[in-house]
């Protein structure tokens, strides 16, 4: 990676893209502590800090900047939102489906609809937060200054840093590296992470126990060999031999040429665990608008159960990162589509036929995959959980979720850097 980013440093015309990217980074991050008007932060960091609300979710993919009440605090919330969306639709309605298919111009329409998505994703949701807010005591006022005003004010503060997220990541796709709206997630969480272990370790520290300051070394272990395993995973594919059958055109000889058709392990990504997260603090963010219900109560013993510190939070997390895996991968891979593209390029599976039987082999081989992929997840996932439950080390409850996407797209840049060089160096090899 190192050595990628060194050879990449070296060519003048990818150098300026990486300084472009990190000029945005450095923007988006003093966008995250500019303050919004009328909200006290101080208010809205007791009501996130241990929290398992969809605060405390959206404040880990926005980088902590949602506990300070910044013009940024939605981060890419709304546009995770109505990507995910757009993309369910695509496969249930036929004119996005059509337009999936119209190549560039298609996808580009379908990225202006996934932008007004967004949009009205951020109105609904900044209006939503102002209602929590308020209830909470968390809005201030000065002398002559309405209610009103300071409603249309926050709402939209909030609105429009979310659609700022959007504007600045389209900037590193169109003259950075590329992948922005991912870097930029990257970028939040990475400025959050040492002052989230930094709170823990000396949280540990304090207590003078041996034990707890054992456990300091033993964490930075277990972060180093979690991302080591992270890698591992990403990196891992399953490869199916594919064999194409020799065509004579007049006196030449096309295909018969043997490859593969990768498919990887970790084909989810981290979607599975952010729907996994988002359906499980429903619950919790429920009793935040309703308020807490008193103890003994049908609904009290109800909420606790959605709490992550219970065990049947976790087991329903492990079960949803399951479901949600197979869900998500059987609406990006189509095994029939597959089969008809090897038939139709003369392509097919060493000792299987073609058609049908392709299709059920490449369904059989996807179905083991996801198993092996939804377990990498879910124990990525819940690893951090159950150590802080043997720990009492709380907050890590979400470091797990945290390292899979930070270094996913670190990955994810190392390689879109890797085919910039290649394409350059063919460039200069052809010239």
């Amino acid at each position: 990676m190192f050595e990628t980013l060194r050879n990449a440093w070296k060519v003048a015309e990818i150098r300026k893209k990486i300084l472009y990217t990190l000029l945005i980074v450095l923007i988006y991050r003093l966008g995250g502590y500019i303050p919004v008007p009328y909200l006290d932060g101080t208010v809205l960091h007791e009501m996130i800090s241990g929290s398992n609300t969809i605060f405390g979710y959206l404040n880990t993919l926005s980088g902590g900047t949602f506990s300070r009440a910044t013009l940024l605090c939605l981060s890419i919330s709304p546009y995770i939102n109505a990507q995910i969306i757009i993309q369910l639709l695509t496969f249930a309605l036929p004119p996005l489906e059509r337009l999936a298919k119209e190549g560039e111009e298609g996808r580009r329409k379908i990225n202006n609809i996934t932008k007004y998505t967004t949009l009205g994703i951020a109105l609904f949701q900044s209006w939503a937060y102002y209602l929590t807010l308020k209830s909470h005591g968390a809005l201030t006022y000065t002398q002559g200054i309405s209610k009103a005003l300071s409603e249309i004010v926050i709402i939209l503060c909030f609105t429009a840093g979310a659609m700022l997220v959007i504007w600045l990541g389209s900037l590193i796709d169109k003259k950075g590296i590329g992948n922005g709206i991912s870097m930029l997630l990257f970028a939040g969480i990475v400025a959050d992470i040492p002052s989230s272990f930094g709170s823990t370790f000396v949280e540990l520290a304090r207590t003078g126990n041996a034990f707890y300051i054992a456990l300091i070394p033993i964490i930075v272990v277990i972060f180093v060999l979690m991302i080591a395993f992270i890698i591992f995973m990403d990196n891992a594919e399953r490869r199916i031999p594919i064999q194409y059958a020799k065509r004579v055109v007049g006196r030449k000889v096309y295909g018969g040429q043997s490859t593969y058709l990768p498919i990887k392990i970790a084909m989810a990504g981290v979607l599975p665990i952010i729907f996994a997260m988002s359906f499980l603090s429903i619950p919790q963010t429920i009793m935040m608008f309703t308020g807490e219900p008193k103890a003994g109560t049908f609904w009290a013993g109800f909420f606790k159960v959605f709490s992550y510190t219970h065990p049947v939070y976790a087991t329903l997390y492990f079960i949803l990162i399951i479901l949600f895996s197979y869900f998500y991968v059987s609406m990006q891979y189509n095994p029939v589509e597959i089969a008809n593209n090897l038939r139709q390029n003369n392509g097919g599976i060493p000792g299987i036929r073609p058609g049908q039987p392709t299709s059920d082999f490449i369904t059989r081989i996807l179905s083991k995959l996801i198993l092996v992929g939804a377990l990498f997840l879910a124990v990525v996932a819940l690893f951090p959980i159950i150590f802080a439950q043997i720990t009492g080390v709380g907050s890590l409850a979400l470091g797990g979720t945290s390292i899979l996407i930070v270094v996913s797209v670190a990955l994810e840049t190392v390689r879109q850097l890797e085919s910039q060089l290649m394409m350059r160096h063919h460039k200069g090899f052809l010239e």
